[in-house]
């Protein structure tokens, strides 16, 4: 099973032509995604071929050509995407999202990041309202291993699993993948680390829980803000499966903004041990380290067969 995506998921690339939407684009055909189309009002009409041998089972053939919409609404109504994955500079990620949820699609994927955070609160809000998930913004996106990835997750450090993972940050989200690649990841979300997000720890927490081949769940946090507090607080009234947790920032220097989350630690407030300990007063088991956090994982699954 999986959380948000899977191999029925229909992807629209918004930005698709642009170079970053063309190598992920790629990237995400390789790894099994049913990218349907991309979006660009200039060059609706056209399509891009991407010579991806690798969803081929490396047999190799004609290239995958990929229509390009004009909007959002003419991807969906041709295609039947319910999912979007924004590759557009940052001033103009507003418009786009607003676009995609006016649109009615289920899930749009913000890779975008230096996104004012004006326009992020407009969106998060305009989108809640209109029934379209975001993730993101400024995050790598989500991928549920062997059936579809959306975004810019290697696909290729992993397999199929029982482990759920939501992380704030993305290259953790990578290392923690890449280290319990052994057994596997049902999905793993990365949130985005901006002080606005669309999707919380407590949103994946939820579908986690009722996911039935989900066994145990990973979250990764970061210093500042209270985000981790209020997923233990949730942990404690609402989550069953066992949960290990990592707090990037444990040598970050008080009264600092540090890193791409803008987390600003001051006094005890918003420090990697304050959040520590919130986590481990519900029962999480939470690691030093990335490296120690994975053996914590690994005890637990043998520890419960």
């Amino acid at each position: 099973m999986a959380i948000y995506l899977t191999k029925e998921s229909k992807v629209l690339v918004q930005g698709m032509t642009g170079g970053e939407g063309m190598k992920h684009t790629r990237r995400m055909l390789a790894a099994g995604t049913d990218v349907v189309g991309g979006v660009n009002p200039r060059k609706a009409g056209q399509s891009v071929d991407f010579d991806v041998p690798q969803c081929l089972d490396g047999l190799g053939g004609a290239p995958i050509a990929v229509p390009v919409f004009g909007t959002v609404a003419e991807g969906m109504a041709a295609t039947g995407a319910d999912v979007t994955v924004v590759f557009v500079p940052p001033a103009f990620a507003r418009a786009a999202v607003l676009e995609a949820a006016d649109a009615g699609i289920g899930l749009a994927v913000v890779i975008t990041e230096g996104i004012p955070v004006h326009d992020s609160v407009a969106f998060t809000s305009y989108a809640r309202r209109n029934g379209t998930r975001i993730i993101g913004p400024n995050c790598p996106g989500l991928i549920t291993p062997g059936q579809s990835d959306a975004g810019i997750i290697p696909a290729d450090i992993t397999k199929p699993g029982r482990i759920g993972l939501v992380s704030k940050s993305g290259t953790l989200t990578y290392q923690l993948m890449y280290e319990l690649r052994d057994i596997g990841f049902s999905t793993c979300v990365g949130i985005g680390g901006d002080p606005v997000v669309g999707t919380s720890h407590i949103d994946c927490l939820a579908a986690f829980q009722d996911d039935p081949d989900t066994e145990l769940v990973v979250l990764i946090g970061e210093i500042g803000g209270d985000a981790e507090e209020r997923a233990a607080a949730y942990i404690r009234e609402h989550v069953t499966k066992p949960v290990v947790g990592y707090i990037a920032g444990f040598t970050a220097p008080e009264g600092r903004t540090m890193g791409h989350a803008g987390a600003i630690v001051s006094g005890s407030a918003g420090t990697a041990r304050a959040k520590q300990a919130a986590l481990e007063a519900v029962g999480v088991r939470v690691g030093s380290t990335p490296t120690e956090t994975a053996r914590l994982v690994l005890e637990l699954l043998e520890a419960g067969g």
